[in-house]
């Protein structure tokens, strides 16, 4: 796995490609996990079980959504609430 790095690399590019079709912010986490785990990889750190591997880039990838949502926020269209009813005037 350790001479794959490239292909971690090139998979978080085409995921961040993908991004741009998809509305919101779904891939981009997935894409920034993969280019890491490919650079993590490349220093010879991620490992070279294919098992161990994944578990980095599940980790990274986890870590990139939780950074991209705190720095982008949730949007106000996620969540609506309700707090008042039309009927109660």
């Amino acid at each position: 796995m350790l001479s794959a790095w490239w292909l971690w690399v090139l998979g978080g590019l085409v995921l961040a490609g993908l991004e741009l079709a998809v509305p919101g912010y779904f891939f981009l986490g997935f894409a920034a996990g993969a280019v890491l785990t490919g650079g993590l990889a490349a220093l010879g750190i991620a490992g070279t079980h294919t098992a161990l591997t994944l578990v980095i880039f599940a980790l990274l990838s986890a870590v990139a959504w939780a950074a991209l949502r705190y720095v982008f926020g949730v949007a106000e269209r996620d969540v609506k609430i309700i707090r008042r009813d039309i009927n109660e005037d």
